[in-house]
């Protein structure tokens, strides 16, 4: 577990995640991009729709520090990279900043843990689930790529028939910003 910062309080780290969220956001977006100038469009759907997802992450977020009455403000993104030496490397490339942001999510439980924000630590716990499935999805896909040895179009055919891109209903995860709030079940409010 990373070293955790006690002088920086839980949400402080949180608004911190949001501007990491919503970078990877546009990360997969710049790859989904990448994906379909090179004719991949199964590489770019999953990547459309995993922009999507971070940016719904973000937005969750964003609605507890609003929930919790913390102050929120949505600034500028870290610095996203916009092309790729081939699909392999793109997967690379997302793979690692998946893992990097699971370091970062385990971070957020461990100083909400630390410092005692029980609400704060209940809440991450969705999201380290979260960061599991999708370190162990994109090293899937690295090792479809890896086996499919070059051949790109056996890699589409995997993404087409294997991996969901689309969202899925959770109705244990948090709600999200500007999301209709007359959508969720009354179970789950």
């Amino acid at each position: 577990m990373p070293d955790i910062d006690l002088d920086q309080p839980f949400p402080d780290l949180l608004r911190d995640q949001i501007r990491r969220g919503l970078t990877a956001a546009q990360q997969y977006l710049a790859a989904a991009v990448y994906f379909d100038s090179h004719r991949l469009p199964q590489l770019a759907r999953y990547s459309y729709g995993k922009s999507t997802e971070h940016r719904s992450h973000a937005l969750r977020m964003v609605q507890y520090l609003l929930d919790r009455d913390f102050e929120v403000q949505v600034g500028g993104l870290d610095d996203v990279q916009p092309t790729f030496e081939s699909a392999r490397g793109a997967v690379v490339f997302l793979l690692e900043s998946e893992r990097a942001r699971n370091a970062q999510i385990t971070e957020l439980a461990g100083t909400a843990r630390a410092s005692g924000d029980y609400l704060g630590e209940q809440f991450i716990q969705w999201f380290l689930k979260e960061q599991v499935e999708d370190v162990a999805g994109m090293t899937t896909l690295l090792n479809v790529i890896d086996r499919a040895a070059g051949d790109l179009f056996d890699v589409e055919d995997f993404i087409s028939r294997e991996l969901r891109t689309t969202q899925r209903h959770d109705i244990s995860a948090p709600r999200m910003a500007g999301a209709d709030r007359s959508a969720r079940p009354a179970s789950s409010r």
